[in-house]
């Protein structure tokens, strides 16, 4: 099955819809991964990506996986590679192996440290920023590359200045388009492409979105990332007389709402970060779509704008 590179379709169709999914670790979580896909394939999105662990720890079956999304439920899939933990030449073996696969996506990824490494003990990387890693991409091969954008800031940059320097190095590489760690204020991300604009950066920006299933990961979310959570939003959600289905009823209309205002905005698509699950994704397009926001996937657009209306 010939696929269209996530680089191509951006700038012949928008607004463009992803999911992200991660290895599974259990039995049981390969399975529900299993019904996920299945589940996903008739809503047809414009491609789906896997992520990677810390220092390649899910190296293997991130490559599993992304073959599996692509033989056999005939989905676009992009792999996540990062560089930390990585000396240059596994990192080049790797891109070889995925050409010969005929994976041809890539989020270029500096990546965090793993979990537990001594703060102070070597990560024996060869490279150091999500940058070089771009760089090395397209030394080894005609890669469609994306990279990380953070409306909020980077947790470890010194400013959002810097923050956006490094977005504009990424770019500067050879990267083709952003994708945003989550956020749920929108006026963050227009804030970021107004800023991400001003200094050069004219790629795709695309939103990554979370839709809410639970208080509790809510809260996991806002500790692991620092990411801001408006006041109505934690209001309803922190209602502990709720029930699990009300609580993912309101996260819901929550992430409808700001899809909907991120689209008519001009956003060049949607990157729904699903946790492995499935209905929720389900229920943010379906309504989407009734709302006329998004077409039937079988039929295109033009993309006017690889950016974003606000930009």
């Amino acid at each position: 099955m010939l696929q269209t590179l996530i680089k191509e379709r951006l700038y012949h169709r928008q607004p463009i819809i992803s999911f992200e999914f991660f290895p599974p670790k259990t039995p049981q979580g390969t399975n529900n991964l299993r019904e996920a896909l299945r589940a996903l394939v008739p809503l047809r999105p414009d491609f789906v990506s896997v992520t990677y662990g810390a220092g390649g720890g899910t190296r293997d079956h991130t490559r599993e996986l992304v073959l599996r999304m692509k033989e056999q439920y005939g989905l676009q899939a992009m792999v996540h590679l990062t560089c930390i933990g990585h000396r240059r030449e596994e990192l080049i073996q790797m891109l070889r192996e995925y050409r010969e696969a005929g994976i041809e996506d890539i989020l270029a990824l500096r990546g965090d440290r793993p979990r537990g490494w001594p703060a102070g003990q070597p990560l024996h990387s060869d490279l150091e920023h999500a940058c070089d890693l771009v760089e090395l991409i397209h030394q080894t091969g005609d890669f469609s590359v994306g990279v990380a954008g953070f409306p909020e800031g980077h947790p470890e940059a010194h400013s959002p200045e810097q923050d956006l320097q490094h977005l504009k190095n990424k770019v500067a590489a050879g990267a083709h388009f952003v994708i945003t760690q989550l956020f749920f204020d929108c006026h963050d991300y227009y804030h970021y492409v107004r800023a991400a604009r001003r200094v050069g950066v004219t790629v795709p920006i695309i939103p990554g979105i979370m839709p809410v299933t639970s208080y509790a990961q809510l809260a996991k979310f806002r500790e692991l990332c620092g990411c801001r959570i408006p006041d109505a939003m934690e209001q309803q959600l922190a209602d502990t007389s709720l029930s699990s289905m009300d609580v993912e009823h309101i996260g819901l209309a929550f992430c409808v709402a700001q899809c909907a205002e991120l689209l008519r905005a001009g956003a060049p698509g949607l990157h729904l970060y699903t946790l492995n699950k499935s209905r929720s994704g389900h229920r943010v397009l379906a309504t989407l779509r009734a709302m006329g926001l998004l077409q039937d996937p079988s039929l295109s657009r033009d993309a006017a704008d690889p950016g974003c209306a606000v930009g």
